[in-house]
């Protein structure tokens, strides 16, 4: 087995160095989505004419169309639709790419969390005094955010591997400079090899920090 363990573990230091922007662009990416994510989920479930059509459509367009696809719409079609961002970096594109797609995903995660509210905490709220704004906001959103959790964990899991196909647009985040090594030194399995651990402890980290959360958001409600 021609296989270079040494090679292996010289690639790391190369590749970590790239970690925090794909740190940054996964964060900034799902802190965009699940802010319109949030708020498409609630158009959906208000039931407001025309909104919760057009929100629908959102959601279904950006669940069928690949990742891939997207970032090259966003990078090459929006400087032609809209000459704002002619200036517009590979960077920007990938995160506006990243959030809108995730965003459509969260946004079914965030309903089945609402919907799992039992729809008598809203009149109980209202009866109480508070307005729907106060009742959503104490009430109702903590315990779908406590349901949704999973899946939102989930999201950012997968969120962090698509970051890697930011590479395609011009991007030099971890996999880039893993590509670029592998072509110079024509040890793909080791380089390959390297990232892909690397991806593997993030996920353990993020899985780790997820369960976390999940016992801190879940205490409040065990006996």
């Amino acid at each position: 087995m021609d296989f270079d363990f040494e090679y292996m573990l010289s690639v790391f230091p190369n590749i970590i160095k790239y970690l925090p922007l794909t740190i940054i662009m996964a964060v900034t990416a799902m802190i965009m989505a699940s802010i319109l994510g949030l708020i498409v989920a609630l158009i959906r479930n208000s039931r407001i004419p025309v909104l919760t059509q057009l929100a629908a459509v959102y959601i279904s367009f950006f669940r069928a169309i690949p990742m891939l696809v997207q970032l090259f719409l966003f990078y090459f079609g929006l400087p032609q639709l809209i000459p704002a961002f002619n200036n517009m970096t590979a960077l920007t594109a990938a995160l506006i790419g990243l959030s809108l797609k995730e965003a459509a995903f969260l946004a079914e995660i965030f309903r089945a969390g609402l919907n799992s509210v039992d729809k008598g905490q809203l009149e109980a709220g209202l009866s109480v005094g508070m307005t729907k704004f106060q009742t959503y906001r104490r009430m109702i959103l903590p315990q779908a955010a406590r349901n949704a959790l999973p899946g939102t964990g989930n999201t950012f899991i997968t969120l962090i591997k698509e970051t890697a196909l930011a590479f395609t647009l011009g991007v030099a985040e971890m996999f880039a400079q893993a590509k670029m090594m592998a072509a110079e030194s024509f040890k793909f399995f080791e380089t390959y090899l390297a990232v892909g651990l690397l991806y593997w402890f993030i996920v353990i980290g993020v899985s780790s920090l997820q369960r976390v959360a999940e016992q801190r958001i879940n205490r409040p409600y065990q006996q």
